[in-house]
């Protein structure tokens, strides 16, 4: 484990466009926008993006050098570019996991390397346990198993004791009843069909995350998009009042004998209150083919310094041992 302070002098790599943009039919009457960028007989690598519904940002694109890599990126079921929008229909762990073997196999792929932070990080988990032979290597940020735990500490009661104020403008909008289950409640708010009758209750929900994401807040950052809001909100309350449709309970961290052959880099920021440290840690102990590093000035964001120096430093790597 590293947990030396160091400068950090690693940045994202330059914005490229893609070579190839495309819309896959995936069945369930869902259809996945995907794209390639970097050299197209590289190093096959799979950018997953966090949520569920956080839909993929361009920047995902910087983490790797398009010299080396053939990057792989995608919206996932009912979020960015796929279609339909905001949807939770046929939309579990399993139907995501599927389509990754779908894209998989439509760009001729055996075996990649797999890239994900914070839910990102869980379906890599979940994609390596259901297809361990087709992974050359994971790099994860922000560790989430979805697990009772994670979801108590972030919205019952843990994660509120250290903002009080955040919290109270989520929960401060339920009635007394609903107060006792946030999760539950705004899971009931969201599903209802009319997009403008729960709009106000997506925005709750992404300001609360936005308020917690980064070790200091830009307090004049931007608001929540309401469009991104709404998959985003819709997407997190479907799966988590289903424990992600995972299998048991802690599952992802504790059943890890599969992963004895992939080698492994956690990047995890020591005061990351979204998703704390300590997942990271049982995996990391579960995990032996797996490094972790924890740094020391970062919260949960994949853009700050020390996080991106980590990620890059380990995306580089990756680039040595199998380009």
């Amino acid at each position: 484990m590293d947990t030396q302070r160091r400068p950090y002098r690693i940045g994202l790599y330059p914005m490229i466009e893609p070579y190839r943009t495309g819309m896959l039919d995936v069945g369930d009457g869902h259809t996945l926008y995907y794209e390639e960028c970097g050299r197209s007989d590289g190093v096959p690598i799979i950018a997953l993006h966090g949520g569920p519904g956080g839909g993929a940002a361009p920047s995902m694109r910087r983490f790797f050098d398009p010299d080396i890599y053939r990057i792989i990126i995608f919206d996932q079921r009912g979020c960015g570019r796929s279609r339909p929008f905001s949807e939770t229909r046929a939309n579990t762990t399993p139907h995501l996991v599927a389509d990754m073997e779908t894209i998989r196999a439509a760009l001729g792929i055996e075996r990649w390397v797999v890239f994900g932070g914070s839910w990102g990080a869980t379906l890599a988990l979940a994609y390596a346990r259901a297809c361990p032979s087709h992974v050359l290597g994971m790099v994860l940020r922000g560790v989430f198993a979805c697990t009772k735990a994670e979801l108590n500490w972030f919205y019952r009661n843990g994660a509120n004791q250290i903002f009080p104020d955040a919290w109270e403008a989520l929960a401060g909008r339920l009635s007394a009843h609903e107060r006792d289950d946030v999760l539950m409640a705004y899971h009931a708010r969201l599903m209802v069909e009319d997009p403008d009758a729960r709009r106000e209750d997506a925005l709750a929900w992404a300001h609360w995350e936005n308020a917690l994401i980064s070790l200091v807040p830009d307090a004049d950052g931007p608001m929540p998009d309401p469009r991104r809001a709404d998959a985003l909100a819709r997407l997190e309350t479907h799966y988590f009042v289903n424990g992600g449709f995972l299998e048991r309970d802690g599952i992802l961290i504790e059943d890890t004998a599969h992963l004895s052959t992939i080698p492994g880099v956690i990047v995890q920021g020591r005061y990351d209150v979204v998703t704390p440290a300590r997942t990271a840690w049982c995996l990391h102990r579960n995990w032996t083919n797996s490094s972790l590093q924890i740094i020391p000035d970062a919260g949960h964001a994949a853009g700050e310094p020390g996080v991106v120096d980590a990620l890059v430093r380990a995306t580089d790597r990756f680039a040595a041992a199998f380009g």
